[in-house]
């Protein structure tokens, strides 16, 4: 009321001296637009709450309550600035920041980063580890607060079961003391030989005292063995009595990693009534490795669960015999096996099984001799290397495929070489034979085979990932819309085309034609596979973290993915096939009908696009095949250039008087390329590699544009290009290669060049050379 009373007397005040309305009109304005500056300014100086309170926030409720959780919590703001934070965030983080960055290394610092981007977007976001110090913690980001101007950060420690630590913890606890009662003397090793635990009966016969402290001492110090092999106690010297040893291994790496060792008197007299036998079943039940002990008559005794899960015993139910876990071939080995084990000396060793629960692959079971355990004579392990062995073949694939990709790649490149030729004297020749001409036909047809072949090597080039991509920011509907029409065509009457799009999918980047052939590559495929008809579904859908992360794939890394899911109802594809399908020329159609370089083609595309393929057949039910492809991260309205189409130079347009030095190592390929050029009027001179290059120019010769290939010996191209601009300034540059254009650049690494792929007409080669003259 004072401020209005305020401004209503100066208004009166400028009236009665003034007498000028516009005068009056203007200073109110003033006043009014002063007073909204004001009130705006103080608005952004303290924000308001939900509540319409303007008081500063209390942060001493927040505190105590985070100081409650177990985790690491912390507060900040829009700014990134740090609010509130617990003890433990203090602790643990050492540095007043949000996201903390200190003792982080550049990549989980990136993701805490895309974590708090992604909260403020989407209200939550997670990274479910990043590593400090050792230690891995999994983040959790929440945006909170009335107005939701804040972001809750909570780290928590990851546990990881560790082997070792817990038979450590075993052997020196309540299943420790169980098993010197019923004198059974117990020992964790560590890899390098020293005793990390050890119960009380073993400390007595080792040491004198079941309260001495012998960790870290050498365990094979503390044992010796005669000449028979029988192992002794050193300390109890030449009245000893012998002891027998079982070695159960605690890691993958068997007898030279860490272990447990069980002693017993060789003499029987421990483990009398079963207890020892009960206390080891107790101390094999509580380790996380598939264990089994078995009588003299092969029968079970006893196995632990991780045994069980390992074996295919689904229901708990284990069978009498080990044998009867295996595959009919293998049931004579391992009843053999464990025969000889239990009435021979203590050894151990391995064989190698295949289950019935998994025919097709091999697994180890260790088996080990015992005595002393009363009815117990065998110990059986069966390690779950399910992973291990998927990783082995896909790591065996993945190289296979680079291998194979480097071959196709290499070839391509020598066949472009070869086809560039064989294009050029076509066209030459078509100059002198004009369409009328008896040999115009011939000419003409050697021209369209040499451009099939062209296009071979072009695939062959997509599955190595070397070929020449134009990628735009494109959604995949889009495109599957626009493949749909001539997809139609090529499937025919008996197989109906089915489209599903989800909504909310991103945008990717790619080349648009090559994303269209992959399209169509896998719906003529499914047509093949389809010969008495049926339906080809094509779905697209969006892919987030959280999916990818339930897909627990060792391959596709946690991100957000457009989906392009292409599924027939064919015959699909026999599983000993499946791993072969993206192999260059591998088919399965008749002889003639069939390249076998479709899929290889699909795979080579999808890789270079940065995405990833998987395929999932049953024979006769279909196949499906899923191409993920991530998105985009960008402003995606703006999206990016089109190439422009490449118009037809009239010819009148494409003579030149210009002085060109043509570098080329193939004589087929420099003869036919300076015939071409010396017919539009260049002048030209030739050199075989880049040291007769880089003479002609020492000689004092120079020239308006250096044609090169790239790979050549003794001097490559990009290299002679290198020393001849240190040398002799900005000279003009035509690169001229059977790889891909980008794969160049970035190995040439040197700006203002042209580019002309392989192989190429006698209408390309001026084309190219006309454009990098004007530039």
């Amino acid at each position: 009321m004072i401020i209005a009373a305020a401004v209503a007397l100066s208004l009166l005040l400028v009236w009665l001296v003034t007498g000028e309305a516009i005068l009056l009109v203007v200073t109110a304005a003033g006043l009014i637009g002063l007073g909204g500056f004001l009130f705006v300014a103080a608005r952004l100086q303290r924000p308001v709450d939900a509540s319409g309170d303007t008081s500063p926030p209390d942060w001493s409720v927040a505190y105590s309550a985070i100081e409650l959780d177990r985790a690491a919590v912390a507060i900040s703001d829009r700014a990134g600035r740090l609010l509130c934070a617990n003890g433990r965030f203090n602790l643990w983080f050492e540095g007043l920041q949000a996201p903390p960055d200190l003792g982080l290394s550049e990549s989980d610092r990136e993701l805490l980063l895309k974590a708090g981007r992604s909260a403020w977007r989407d209200g939550r976001a997670s990274v479910d580890a990043i590593s400090k110090r050792a230690i891995t913690y999994r983040v959790d980001v929440k945006r909170t607060g009335a107005a939701d101007e804040y972001l809750l950060w909570r780290f928590a420690q990851v546990e990881s079961i560790s082997t070792e630590a817990l038979a450590i913890d075993l052997v020196a606890g309540k299943v420790g003391r169980a098993l010197a009662q019923a004198g059974v003397m117990a020992v964790t090793v560590g890899p390098e030989g020293r005793v990390r635990s050890s119960n009380a009966a073993f400390a007595l016969r080792a040491a004198g005292s079941e309260t001495a402290n012998i960790a870290n001492r050498d365990c094979a110090a503390l044992l010796r063995m005669d000449e028979k092999g029988t192992v002794y106690f050193a300390r109890e010297g030449r009245h000893a009595s012998p002891i027998r040893l079982l070695h159960v291994p605690l890691s993958a790496d068997g007898p030279d990693g860490a272990a447990i060792l069980l002693a017993l008197d060789d003499d029987g007299r421990a483990a009398q009534d079963g207890a020892g036998h009960m206390h080891v079943e107790q101390l094999l039940s509580n380790l996380p490795l598939g264990l089994a002990l078995v009588d003299r008559d092969g029968r079970f005794l006893f196995a632990n669960d991780a045994f069980l899960r390992v074996a295919g015993v689904h229901d708990g139910k284990l069978p009498s015999y080990p044998g009867d876990l295996v595959v009919a071939e293998d049931k004579a080995a391992v009843s053999d096996t464990i025969r000889r084990y239990a009435g021979g000396q203590s050894m151990s060793g391995d064989i190698a099984v295949r289950l019935i629960d998994q025919p097709d692959e091999a697994i180890a079971l260790s088996i080990a001799g015992l005595r002393g355990l009363g009815n117990a004579a065998v110990l059986l392990g069966l390690k779950d290397n399910s992973e291990e062995v998927k990783l082995k073949r896909q790591v065996a694939q993945a190289t296979k495929m680079q291998a194979v990709g480097q071959l196709a790649g290499g070839v391509a490149h020598d066949f472009n070489n070869i086809l560039t030729a064989i294009i050029g004297y076509c066209d030459l020749m078509l100059l002198r034979h004009p369409p009328g001409d008896s040999d115009y036909d011939d000419i003409q047809q050697i021209k369209n085979n040499s451009n099939r072949a062209a296009s071979l090597t072009r695939q062959l080039l997509a599955f190595s990932r070397q070929q020449t991509l134009r990628p735009q920011i494109l959604q995949l509907p889009d495109v599957v819309a626009e493949v749909s029409h001539l997809l139609k065509r090529l499937l025919g009457e008996g197989v109906q085309l089915e489209v599903n799009h989800s909504r909310g999918i991103g945008a990717v980047r790619a080349d648009p034609g090559q994303l269209e052939q992959v399209i169509i590559n896998l719906g003529v495929n499914a047509r093949d596979a389809m010969p008495n008809g049926g339906t080809l579904r094509i779905e697209t859908k969006p892919v987030s973290p959280a999916d990818v992360r339930a897909m627990r794939s060792e391959i596709l890394p946690i991100g957000e993915y457009a989906l392009l899911s292409v599924s027939d109802t064919g015959t699909g594809i026999p599983r000993d096939h499946i791993g072969k399908i993206f192999e260059p020329f591998f088919t399965t159609k008749e002889v003639g009908k069939g390249t076998g370089l479709g899929l290889s083609t699909v795979y080579g595309i999808v890789k270079q696009s940065g995405g990833f393929i998987f395929a999932d057949s049953e024979v006769g039910k279909g196949t499906r095949f899923d191409v993920y492809l991530p998105t985009h991260v960008g402003d995606v309205s703006a999206g990016e250039a089109k190439a422009e189409p490449v118009k037809e130079t009239p010819e009148e347009e494409m003579w030149g008087n210009a002085n060109i030095l043509l570098v080329e190592d193939e004589d087929m390929v420099r003869a036919v390329a300076e015939r071409a050029l010396v017919r539009q009027g260049y002048t030209v001179e030739t050199a075989r590699d880049g040291e007769e290059g880089l003479q002609h120019f020492a000689d004092g010769k120079r020239y308006d544009l250096i044609i090169s290939d790239v790979v050549m010996p003794n001097m490559d191209g990009p290299s002679m290009a290198r020393k001849l601009r240190a040398d002799y300034g900005d000279v003009r540059i035509l690169f001229m290669s059977g790889y891909a254009e980008e794969q160049l650049r970035q190995s040439i690494n040197l700006d203002n060049v042209h580019f002309l792929p392989k192989p190429f007409s006698v209408q390309q080669i001026a084309e190219a050379v006309k454009n990098a003259l004007k530039n």
